[in-house]
């Protein structure tokens, strides 16, 4: 019996008895649509992610004091003043793949303008902090290198600040809003850039002088961070190799001694991330992936039931001189058939479930090739394993007693 006859009597079988055929697909259509789901709104998470890391600067490395103990007390990184003047020249003058660097230092303000007023942190940065967090001026200018020199009583503030504090529609630039007690002129807007992956608002800023907020807020002269940004993002760690043996340098830090700094780079966020996410999306698949199996079992009882029913058929086959192998490749065939309609619809339904949860959570809308295509193998080695067993025993059977049977 040739291929293309097995076929057609599998398929005219299978929609003699379509309700059953239908109930019997649902556990693969099920598995199958769950998933492609998963896997395509696991891959989104980690696209998205990545996406809205690269909008903070995709070569950004973050430089900050190590965590302080003192009498076995965990002192956090506030107290540490491991990081100034010295180290921010170092890394402007002897860096190969450094491309910028800024401090920062921060001070929680009250920020009032007339009657209106919003609680927001002062972030004391350069000039170079707007290209290495990848800002951009909507209206008015940055401050300068000499407004950093002079301590000048200057700031450049985000869209959010400009919704809470000029409520009537004014023009921000040129005012002047007080920090606590201390007036600050607005020389500059910054672009909307919204919330990132975190669930921070970003255009939640006020950006100042870093020796304005040293001087006259805090009056200190360390900071708080370093920011610096790589000259491509494929040269972060080196750049970050760098910043490191300088700091250590700076410090008197003697080999094999802990740094009294921590350096981290976007790259091993994203790796961090996309790590996390991945195995949760595998957790997910997994978990999925037990209707299939519910599902193949599904197909397994159908089988027997099958068998069972179309005993006299096997019987007739078998008397007009079917083969063993022809019976047997039947019924697999039939089962294999039943298995890939039902995993081509779950792909199709899993697809959809991925667009319309992609439009919900405002994630771009991912489409995983490779989880189609082991979709499809999963599909035909489900219907050969749970299929096989039945139509070995279809295969097997006596024709006489075949006939027999009532």
């Amino acid at each position: 019996m040739n291929i293309g006859n097995l076929i057609k009597i599998a398929i005219s079988s299978l929609f003699r008895n379509k309700m059953r055929t239908a109930l019997t697909m649902l556990g693969i259509v099920i598995g199958i649509a769950s998933v492609i789901a998963m896997v395509s709104i696991g891959q989104a998470s980690t696209q998205s992610v990545k996406s809205e890391l690269s909008t903070m600067g995709s070569n950004m490395i973050m430089i900050m004091p190590a965590r302080q103990h003192r009498g076995g007390v965990d002192m956090g990184m506030s107290s540490s003043k491991s990081l100034d003047d010295k180290d921010l020249l170092s890394i402007q003058k002897n860096t190969r793949y450094v491309a910028a660097v800024s401090p920062m230092v921060s001070s929680a303000k009250q920020l009032i303008y007339g009657n209106n007023n919003h609680s927001c942190s002062v972030n004391g940065v350069s000039d170079a902090y707007l290209e290495i967090r990848k800002y951009e001026l909507a209206d008015g200018v940055m401050f300068t290198e000499e407004d950093v020199k002079r301590y000048n009583k200057v700031c450049v503030i985000g869209q959010t600040v400009v919704k809470e504090l000029f409520t009537n529609g004014e023009n921000p630039i040129g005012k002047s809003i007080r920090f606590g007690s201390i007036p600050m002129t607005v020389i500059g807007v910054l672009d909307s850039k919204g919330q990132n992956g975190m669930g921070e608002d970003q255009d939640d800023i006020v950006l100042a002088p870093y020796t304005t907020i040293q001087k006259r807020f805090l009056g200190i002269n360390y900071f708080n961070m370093l920011f610096a940004s790589a000259t491509s993002e494929d040269e972060s760690e080196l750049a970050a190799t760098e910043i490191t043996y300088i700091l250590r340098s700076n410090h008197g830090i003697k080999s094999g001694a802990t740094d009294d700094f921590d350096i981290r780079t976007q790259e091993e966020l994203v790796s961090t991330i996309s790590s996390v996410t991945s195995l949760m999306t595998t957790l997910l698949a997994a978990i999925a992936s037990i209707s299939l199996v519910v599902g193949g079992i599904g197909i397994m009882n159908i089988m027997y039931v099958t068998v069972t029913e179309r005993t006299k058929e096997i019987g007739l086959r078998m008397a007009i001189g079917a083969h063993n192998r022809d019976i047997m490749l039947q019924f697999l065939c039939e089962s294999v058939i039943l298995s890939l309609i039902g995993g081509i619809i779950g792909i199709i339904f899993g697809l959809i479930i991925a667009y319309v949860a992609s439009k919900l959570m405002h994630m771009p809308y991912v489409v995983s090739e490779m989880a189609i295509l082991g979709s499809f193998l999963v599909c035909a080695i489900t219907g050969i394993f749970f299929g096989w067993y039945p139509a070995k025993k279809a295969a097997n059977m006596d024709p006489i007693s075949a006939l027999r049977y009532e």
